[in-house]
Order: structure tokens, then C-alpha cells, then sequence
């Protein structure tokens, strides 16, 4: 599932990305800045959520990925490194990521994801860093 969903980030397909993903699934953010989402609940509001996303992040490569198994053969958790362009400006990006996944019956039920807003904010040029 992990390498599937990195496999259609990397394609820029956010259709079969959300698909991915349970009709209630649940995507939460805990590190998200001060006024940004926090939660995003359902799967048509993932896919809203998405629909941007290639045209702000052009994602290349995945650099790095370090899959580690739980206890709960539902839940995994995931390191990662993406790489790319960022569209507006065609500078490079390079961020880590850290997900923790619940995957019941084939479907991402619940994905919680661990990324920096300060990283984030500074690769998209939105800070004055």
C-alpha cells in the first residue's frame, strides 16, 4: 500500500492516490501551523484537498523510504523523502515525511502525517527565511 500510494505522488495522479483511501477515511496533520487544516475527513474531501496539489508540489522522486511494522498488522508506519520542483518558482524541494497508516481491508482508513510547516513554508517561499 505505502509503495503504491508514494508510486502515484510521484505520477502526479491524485485520483488513484485518494482512491487509495477508505470512503471515511481519515487524514490528519498534528504538526499543521497556526490557522492550516488539521484534519481532513472523508474521501470526496481528500480529493478536494488534493486536486492542487501537483500544480504546487512537483514531486520527482521518492529518495528515501523506511517502512517500519507495528504490532498491529493494520498500522505502519513510514519515513520518507520526496524530491522535486516547486512549480511556482521551479526551485528544487527536498522534505522528509513521517505517516503512520491504519489499512483495513485494502483502504487507507486513517493517515497521520508528520512534516514540518516550517520546512514546508520555507521551500514554498512563504516565510522570510
Amino acid at each position: 500500500m505505502i509503495d503504491r500510494a508514494l508510486d502515484l505522488l510521484v505520477q502526479h495522479d491524485m485520483t488513484g492516490f485518494t482512491a487509495l483511501f477508505a470512503e471515511d477515511a481519515v487524514l490528519e496533520f498534528p504538526f499543521a501551523a497556526p490557522g492550516q487544516r488539521e484534519r481532513v475527513a472523508g474521501r470526496a474531501a481528500l480529493a478536494e484537498y488534493l486536486r492542487g496539489y501537483p500544480d504546487l508540489l512537483d514531486v520527482r522522486e521518492v529518495v528515501a523510504k523506511t517502512v517500519h511494522e507495528t504490532a498491529d498488522p493494520e498500522v505502519s508506519i513510514v519515513e520518507f523523502e520526496l524530491a522535486g520542483i516547486v512549480v511556482a518558482t521551479q526551485r528544487p524541494y527536498r522534505m522528509r515525511y513521517l505517516a503512520v497508516l491504519t489499512v483495513r481491508d485494502g483502504l487507507i482508513q486513517h493517515y497521520r502525517d508528520y512534516w514540518s510547516p516550517l520546512a514546508a513554508a520555507e521551500i514554498l517561499g512563504t516565510t522570510g527565511v
